[in-house]
């Protein structure tokens, strides 16, 4: 019996700022499916090389007040980076929080516009530690 991966779905209360946030983290849109009849819009998104591992992003065209608040129900996505510290540095210029800064060089946690919470981890060994990152405190939850 084989199993294949196929991908992780989200939903989004705002498909544009969801968008903008996994384009931050290199993820291109690879696939849009908009349905008149179930008035929703899938779009899959997946790092350039990748397209058979996307985030599919659920958008509800008449909102979606069911999404917790928290989404914690969820889990977290996971992407590594080739630099955890340049990753970090793009997302908290672009103003996203940066919710467990990589102290150890190794893993960092974000979280999306709709709370969902990404884990960024640096390919190979950890990078030695270095400032800001190892004086930065966590900020909320992740």
């Amino acid at each position: 019996m084989r199993v294949r991966y196929l991908h992780t779905m989200v939903r989004v209360k705002d498909l544009e700022a969801s968008m903008a946030f996994y384009g931050l983290l290199g993820l291109k849109e690879t696939r849009r499916w908009d349905n008149e009849g179930g008035r929703f819009t899938l779009v899959f998104m997946a790092p350039e090389g990748q397209e058979g591992c996307p985030v599919e992003l659920t958008y509800n065209w008449d909102g979606d007040d069911a999404l917790p608040d928290d989404s914690r129900t969820f889990g977290h996505l996971a992407y590594s980076v080739e630099n955890i510290y340049e990753m970090c540095q793009h997302l908290q210029d672009n103003g996203v929080v940066i919710n467990r800064p990589p102290r150890d060089g190794r893993m960092a946690f974000v979280r999306s516009p709709d709370n969902i919470s990404i884990e960024l981890l640096q390919e190979g060994d950890p990078l030695a530690p270095a400032e800001p990152w190892t004086s930065m405190e966590n900020i909320g939850h992740w």
